[in-house]
């Protein structure tokens, strides 16, 4: 039985720095983007999560895509 994935979403998640807590371990805030382009190429939501970074008071740590997809059988 063949399954074929269908691109459905794509979201872009800026994983950010925002400080300590009292025992001095990274605090992080995560910043999604939806609607992003299920074609996008990774370079290009790399590069653009980078320019959305620099507009941040609070220094990025991660970039993270995340896809979902529908199963479809043949």
């Amino acid at each position: 039985m063949a399954v074929t994935a269908i691109p459905v979403i794509s979201r872009l998640q800026l994983k950010l720095n925002v400080g300590e807590d009292e025992n001095f371990n990274p605090l992080y805030r995560t910043r999604s983007f939806a609607n992003v382009k299920t074609d996008a190429d990774n370079e290009d939501l790399f590069a653009l999560a980078s320019e959305i970074s620099s507009l941040q008071i609070h220094p990025l740590n991660t970039v993270r895509r995340v896809d979902e997809y529908e199963l479809e059988d043949e």
